[in-house]
């Protein structure tokens, strides 16, 4: 006899609703010219970067390497006294560059990544034979979302 299980998933609702699990990593850096990246072990519901950058620049901050190297990242700059910004935002991974010294502070869900991260996408859908992106959305370049890292 068959049996199912049911866990959360992307769109379990509340999953969102209550507080994150807390995640915490502290001093941090990537030597210059190279990027870091940070796998969190359930989805995200919220991500605070803090930048202690002695150096005084902007770090970058992307969902994938392919983003991090192209032009799809964002930055960050280095953190002064006052409010450090939360980015409302569901991910498994996030990659970094350009600073020496930062911390990665989050709230988790209860969604396991496992749940999420599609290695193949669904036929006729993002991925299907028919997506002129479909290369860049092989396993080199899977996310939870099935977006098209760095386009």
């Amino acid at each position: 006899m068959p049996t199912f299980k049911y866990t959360a998933g992307l769109n379990n609702v509340g999953s969102y609703q209550v507080s994150g699990m807390p995640y915490a990593t502290g001093s941090l850096g990537t030597p210059r010219g190279r990027e870091m990246l940070v796998e969190f072990p359930y989805v995200t519901k919220w991500v605070q970067i803090v930048n202690n950058n002695a150096s005084a620049q902007p770090m970058k901050v992307a969902f994938s390497k392919r983003g991090l190297l192209g032009k799809n990242f964002f930055t960050v700059p280095v953190s002064a006294t006052g409010s450090i910004p939360i980015y409302e935002m569901k991910v498994t991974q996030l990659w970094f560059s350009g600073s020496n010294n930062f911390d990665v502070v989050a709230g988790l869900t209860n969604v396991r990544r496992e749940r999420v991260n599609n290695t193949t996408i669904a036929s006729g859908g993002a991925g299907s034979q028919t997506d002129p992106h479909a290369q860049f959305l092989r396993d080199d370049y899977k996310n939870f979302t099935g977006s098209y890292h760095g386009l």
